[in-house]
């Protein structure tokens, strides 16, 4: 069976019982108002608060829940610039599970100290070799267990259970804004909400220097998308896996592409007037859920993660 077919054949009940079954690793996140344009309210999702300062630890720990006692036999080994990695190592660990992490060179140095301190072995590549990995999973170990960051099947069900809590939340919510980055989590949100027939829009977003599912969108496919520089993103060649493509494709229903203005200043909204410290990829929810570019009235935007490196913070809180 197809990744897109296993996710789209998911019921509510699959993702009530992933929701209960990482209770133990994630917390239910706050949905706090935020200041918004006339006309429409916003309201943001706080992943930024969940251990480990991401939402992986929801994707992270239905997934290793319901690994077999062997699979640390081996060891764990993932390709992860960061979140995914700390999330497993620190549900793998009450488990005696050793992890090895390979992370493109210019990983965030924040999210390569959390995971010295967690223990994990960390292998550096050139960006393209990372992404060959993210590619083909494999990483040289063949006899080790590769957990991917986005697109396992018990990852994406894992993130649908943020679906859950927003509808719970927010009866009224029209339209959930999901920051864009390999699309398990959008894609978990999307299927959740189709198994509930909530109704609720999922738009993914995305800044215009590292677009690479716009440009899958107006292409009909996969494309490869040189992305620029920018306060979010490193350079580098990247695009829409293959694999995710079809579940992307039928589940998602838009992208919302804000320039880098837009996202610095959504940032320091989020900084001054909400008091929330985020990563630059919750920043340009926060900017596509403030943005004209959608019909939204009830707005929720996903803060994905808090894990930012303290000199880009001080950075982009003074630009």
């Amino acid at each position: 069976m197809s990744l897109r077919d296993a996710i789209l054949g998911k019921t509510e009940a699959d993702f009530r019982a992933a929701a209960a079954g990482i209770a133990p690793h994630a917390i239910v996140t706050p949905l706090l108002a935020a200041p918004a344009p006339a006309g429409r309210e916003i309201r943001i999702k706080c992943e930024n608060l969940q251990p480990g300062g991401s939402f992986k630890i929801r994707c992270a720990a239905n997934i290793v829940e319901q690994l077999p006692d062997d699979a640390a036999a081996h060891g764990l080994v993932t390709a992860s610039a960061g979140n995914f990695a700390p999330a497993v190592a620190m549900v793998g660990a009450a488990r005696g599970f050793r992890l090895t992490c390979h992370v493109p060179v210019n990983a965030a140095a924040v999210k390569l100290a959390a995971l010295e301190r967690l223990g994990v072995a960390v292998v550096a590549h050139a960006f393209p070799d990372w992404w060959r990995i993210m590619e083909t999973r494999d990483a040289g170990d063949p006899d080790a267990r590769f957990l991917h960051p986005v697109c396992e099947e018990d990852g994406i069900t894992g993130n649908g259970t943020m679906a859950l809590e927003l509808v719970e939340q927010w009866p009224q919510l029209d339209t959930v804004i999901v920051p864009f980055g390999g699309g398990g989590m959008i894609s978990g949100i999307a299927a959740a909400m189709r198994a509930m027939q909530a109704g609720i829009k999922v738009l993914a977003c995305e800044i215009d220097a590292a677009a690479p599912l716009a440009a899958a969108f107006a292409a009909g496919r996969p494309v490869p998308f040189e992305r620029s520089a920018t306060f979010a993103n490193g350079p580098g060649t990247q695009s829409v896996l293959d694999i995710m493509w079809p579940l992307l494709r039928d589940l998602i229903d838009g992208v919302v592409v804000v320039s880098e203005a837009e996202a610095l200043a959504a940032f320091q909204t989020l900084a001054h007037d909400s008091h929330v410290i985020v990563e630059a990829q919750s920043a340009i929810a926060y900017a596509a859920a403030r943005s004209s570019r959608h019909s939204g009235r009830n707005v929720a935007a996903v803060l994905s993660g808090g894990n930012i490196d303290p000199a880009a913070l001080l950075t982009n809180l003074s630009a």
